[in-house]
């Protein structure tokens, strides 16, 4: 059950049209939730109530907002995605790189 709608909000479903209208906009609205937390208005676990989430959640992004403002150690948001892209091209180099291999050694046999 939902209590009432975080302050400077007119209200819930105006959160959840901008939460659901794009996944870019996600991003805006943890980050309204992680300045509600550093704020200090409120509790991590009262926000994490308010807006329907578990802690864990809450905690995991004040602490990549911490990291990506640079209060504490570790890959910043910018860094975990450049690090998510360049495995997934290795993944498929890797692929290509098999498939190449398949072939080349299906046309030597077929040369012989």
């Amino acid at each position: 059950m939902r209590g009432s709608a975080p302050e400077g909000c007119p209200s819930w479903s105006a959160w959840e049209e901008e939460a659901s209208a794009s996944p870019f906009v996600h991003a805006g609205v943890q980050g309204r939730i992680v300045g509600l937390c550093r704020r200090g208005d409120r509790s991590v676990g009262q926000v994490a109530k308010d807006f329907d989430l578990t802690e864990t959640a809450v905690r995991l992004w004040i602490g990549q907002a911490e990291t990506d403002a640079g209060e504490r150690d570790g890959l910043t948001s910018t860094e975990r995605e450049e690090l998510a892209s360049l495995r997934r091209e290795n993944r498929r180099l890797r692929e290509d790189v098999d498939i190449l291999k398949r072939a080349t050694a299906f046309f030597a046999k077929e040369t012989r």
